[in-house]
């Protein structure tokens, strides 16, 4: 299962995985977002839109690399990656 780390500014919203070690299933960047959808509802909508492709405002990482595939989401994920969601945030 690939261990899901998100940046701070989301437990905020998904409380829910606050201190929680999050590991998934998947083989691809998709699946891994399906399965944090069954921990914490509302979060796939979050990170994608409803055309079912990456925000604008959110990167993933899988370990060191960047997903480049943000509209069908199939970037590989092995059994034992890192993936790191951060939300890009702005203001003033």
């Amino acid at each position: 299962m690939a261990r899901v780390d998100l940046t701070h500014h989301l437990y905020q919203f998904f409380p829910q995985l606050n201190g929680k070690t999050i590991e998934v299933p998947g083989s691809t960047i998709g699946d891994v977002i399906q399965g944090l959808e069954t921990l914490a509802p509302g979060i796939g909508f979050y990170v994608c839109d409803e055309r079912g492709r990456l925000r604008q405002h959110v990167n993933i990482y899988i370990g060191e690399e960047r997903v480049s595939d943000r509209t069908t989401l199939t970037d590989l994920v092995a059994p034992q990656s890192r993936v790191l969601i951060v939300q890009a945030l702005s203001g003033g």
